[in-house]
């Protein structure tokens, strides 16, 4: 059996992970609980080029979907305005 290599922060997991390192042994999947957050809706927006040009830039280098970005950054921004409402 593989021996775990422990990080010692969440700042070091981050890291490691944006560098690429496998992180699989470092997670523990048995925990893992997927939410479901009901019935999606189709949404359009007209956004301007060259702010699609700035998010396609990022999401390549990262390597993700432009969508999928999209929804990270929107449920982001959703929970700190949840959280700003409650003070």
């Amino acid at each position: 059996m593989k021996k775990k290599r422990l990080v010692k922060s969440t700042q070091e997991f981050d890291r490691r992970f944006e560098a690429g390192e496998d992180i699989h042994d470092l997670i523990d999947m048995s925990q893992a609980t997927m939410i479901r957050h009901g019935k999606k809706v189709r949404l359009t927006i007209d956004i301007a080029e060259s702010l699609v040009h700035d998010i396609d830039t990022i999401r390549k280098r990262i390597g993700v979907d432009r969508g999928a970005l999209i929804k990270v950054w929107l449920h982001e921004r959703v929970k700190q305005e949840k959280i700003a409402t409650k003070d």
